[in-house]
């Protein structure tokens, strides 16, 4: 009986991580998409010259096709932060061709 409560615990505390890994890995790569950058939290800079009237932006986070496997896979895009020199790639799915 004890052996069966404590696989049932394990069982448990694994399904919890494993969602808790997936949640941590959605919540970085909203933050790479909003240009913040989630271990050194900076973000997007912008600055508005008021001789030109012209609005700079400086992007801290820089993005780049590794892959695209065409219309039914996936495509993985690499972020690099250009702050602290974090470099994660994450694999995002195509839902179609656009035909």
């Amino acid at each position: 009986m004890q052996t069966l409560i404590f696989l049932l615990i394990l069982f448990l505390i694994s399904i919890f991580s494993v969602l808790l890994y997936f949640k941590n890995k959605k919540d970085r790569l909203s933050q790479l998409n909003s240009g913040q950058c989630p271990v050194c939290k900076q973000e997007t800079k912008t600055f508005f010259d008021k001789n030109t009237n012209t609005t700079f932006k400086t992007e801290v986070i820089t993005s780049r096709v590794l892959k695209n496997h065409g219309c039914s896979g996936v495509t993985e895009i690499e972020y690099i932060c250009k702050s602290c020199g974090l470099k994660e790639v994450h694999s995002l799915s195509n839902n179609s061709c656009g035909m």
